[in-house]
């Protein structure tokens, strides 16, 4: 299977990019939708044929040539749990870009879509999307490939004849116990670590353990895990690359901070993988 042109909203690091390469599923074109400037550096570093189209707002289909795939994952932040106070839902100012995505599959028809996003948001605006979409979304979580905890919810007209196997992927397999705290390592890190550590920090069977702070969400430059002798300190790039699934060659041309907002914000590359290799078996 050969896609001729691909439309990525929100594309942030291009994780739907990795994801083909994953899924095996060839393509001409890739054209992201995409605003944050170190996201497209990222990409066009990793990516240099990619296709910037720049905001979805000003987005228009009759612009862009017939389009096989579109996907994205549209902003969460007014919908997500997480952000309990100023939960706006469907209507706030960056989750209602999820109707830009829906304007721009009526406008392009693709073949074939896949929306995602949290499932911790409301009832109310998962049956609005679900209605909307015209498809019942799938619930995987990241946990069953990856190391992490991330509930997602894929909207896709994609055939997927199963659920993505269970690796029994674990912490310990992923984080160096032995690795060295990083220089940056603040005061300031240091007392909310040991003030969270009560409530946030769990240790399973005396070995395993996980991150003081919520894994899956975008604050990703504040996860931090144990060392052997019990010192806390942040996950490592090549950590945080292992956990959302990322191969160990994509290179971020930025700081530390920078990158792990954008794996923060994106996609567990093996789930999506996943999904799109439908795309090979769909006749």
């Amino acid at each position: 299977m050969r896609l001729k042109n691909v439309l990525s909203l929100f594309d942030g690091m291009s994780c739907g990019q990795l994801a083909l390469h994953k899924a095996g599923i060839e393509y001409n074109n890739y054209y992201a939708s995409e605003i944050k400037k170190h996201a497209i550096a990222a990409t066009q570093h990793n990516f240099p044929d990619t296709i910037q189209v720049g905001d979805v707002m000003k987005l228009e289909g009759k612009d862009l040539p017939k389009i096989d795939l579109l996907i994205g994952g549209s902003p969460c932040q007014d919908l997500s749990f997480i952000n309990m106070k100023g939960r706006a839902g469907l209507t706030g100012e960056k989750s209602k870009l999820f109707y830009h995505y829906v304007r721009l599959l009526k406008e392009t028809k693709p073949k074939y879509f896949l929306l995602e996003n949290v499932a911790s948001m409301k009832l109310a605006d998962k049956a609005i999307i679900t209605e909307i979409m015209g498809v019942e979304p799938i619930l995987i979580n990241s946990a069953l490939v990856s190391a992490q905890t991330r509930r997602r919810l894929y909207w896709t007209n994609i055939p997927m004849d199963k659920m993505p196997d269970d690796k029994g992927i674990t912490l310990d397999m992923v984080v160096d116990r032995y690795a060295k705290r990083e220089e940056n390592f603040s005061a300031k890190k240091e007392a909310f670590v040991e003030r969270k550590k009560k409530t946030m920090y769990v240790a399973v069977d005396g070995e395993k353990s996980v991150p003081i702070t919520a894994r899956g969400y975008a604050a990703w430059n504040t996860q931090f895990v144990s060392n052997h002798d019990g010192m806390i300190r942040d996950l490592t790039l090549r950590e945080y690359k292992i956990m959302q699934t990322i191969p160990l060659w994509y290179h971020f041309p930025m700081i530390k901070s920078k990158a792990t907002d954008l794996i923060g914000d994106g996609w567990t590359v093996d789930v999506i993988a996943h999904l799109l290799k439908g795309i090979k078996d769909d006749k």
